[in-house]
Order: C-alpha cells, then structure tokens, then sequence
C-alpha cells in the first residue's frame, strides 16, 4: 500500500508516510495527516486516502 500511496507523489507538494512498530503508519500531505493508524487503531482504506490526496492537488 505504502508504494501505490508514494505513486501519488506527484500531485501534491509534500506527501509523508511515516513507518513506526507493528505495521502502524501515518500518512501526511502537505503538512495535514490524512491518516494515523496509531490514532484510529484501523488499517487506512486506500481508495479513501487516494480521493483524500486528490483533493489536495
């Protein structure tokens, strides 16, 4: 997921995924957090992140 989120890259300024222990991640654009599983206990859904980055463009 980590690499079709990166895929993305392009189309914002700034787009962050932060790794940490037991598969938990964060993923910021633009310096606003999108998703934190550390938050949300829950796995990110991936078409929600990308409709998400999207309107960021």
């Amino acid at each position: 997921m980590a690499a079709k989120i990166l895929e993305l890259g392009d189309r914002i300024a700034s787009l962050t995924l932060v790794p940490s222990s037991g598969g938990a991640f964060e993923v910021s654009a633009n310096g606003k957090t999108l998703h934190s599983k550390l938050d949300s206990g829950e796995w990110p859904d991936f078409e929600a992140l990308v409709s998400q980055i999207k309107k960021l463009k």
